[in-house]
């Protein structure tokens, strides 16, 4: 399994020759200049939320690739309307796709698209493929039901937001990879705007100290699971 940061929320997920892409917003962020949209591979788009820094690129990217939408009902039914393909879900459930078994959790944030219709509920995933098990949290809040996932599966990785005031900070960061039991960390988004930087030497050495191994991705750097 590789997973490429593309800023912000952004990631790209290869598993085998599969290509997944998380909540795309890559032409609205200045700081991902240097990716080009039109070059990204995605046979499936994942989205957490409605909110515009995450599916500002899905609908451009979804007509060029054909790549299956996955989110809540509500969002999929926009871009369905839009004549995209997708699937719904909604929180506490999972499927079986090519790539692996997919579970859309809870996470405690707000959701509407930009121009401020219901977007449902936002949400996180978990996805066990190729042997590995990732979390990405999207947008939330620090949460008790964060410890109900490693009473059903043991994590390789946890992809946490960390630049607080619209998600949870460092700090909380650091709590709830304790609840998901996963001392292996990824954060992201974090310094896109003023409201989310963050001191990156501070931010590892917080995690650090208990024991924990943070990540933190330039923009198109990659890593292997």
């Amino acid at each position: 399994m590789k997973i490429t940061f593309y800023g912000h929320a952004a990631l790209g997920i290869q598993i085998k020759d599969i290509y997944i892409l998380v909540d795309p917003f890559i032409t609205g962020n200045d700081k991902a200049s240097a990716i080009d949209i039109d070059t990204l591979k995605a046979d499936y788009i994942l989205v957490t939320h409605a909110h515009q820094d995450h599916i500002l690129d899905v609908e451009a990217i979804a007509k060029r690739t054909g790549a299956i939408i996955i989110s809540n009902f509500e969002i999929v039914t926009h871009f369905q309307n839009k004549d995209l393909e997708g699937h719904p879900m909604n929180h506490g459930g999972s499927w079986d796709f090519e790539f692996g078994n997919l579970k859309y959790v809870n996470a405690i944030h707000t959701s509407s698209f930009p121009d401020g219709s219901y977007g449902g509920q936002p949400g996180g995933f978990i996805i066990e493929g190729e042997h590995k098990t990732i979390y990405i949290a999207g947008d939330t809040a620090l949460t008790m039901d964060m410890k109900l996932i490693p009473m059903q599966t043991k994590l390789d990785l946890a992809i946490l937001p960390i630049g607080d005031n619209f998600t949870m900070g460092i700090d909380d960061a650091i709590l709830a990879s304790d609840f998901v039991e996963c001392d292996k960390i990824l954060g992201y988004h974090f310094d896109t705007f003023g409201y989310i930087e963050i001191n990156h030497e501070e931010a590892k050495r917080k995690f650090f100290d208990k024991g924990k191994d943070l990540m933190l991705l330039e923009i198109g750097e990659r890593i292997e699971l």
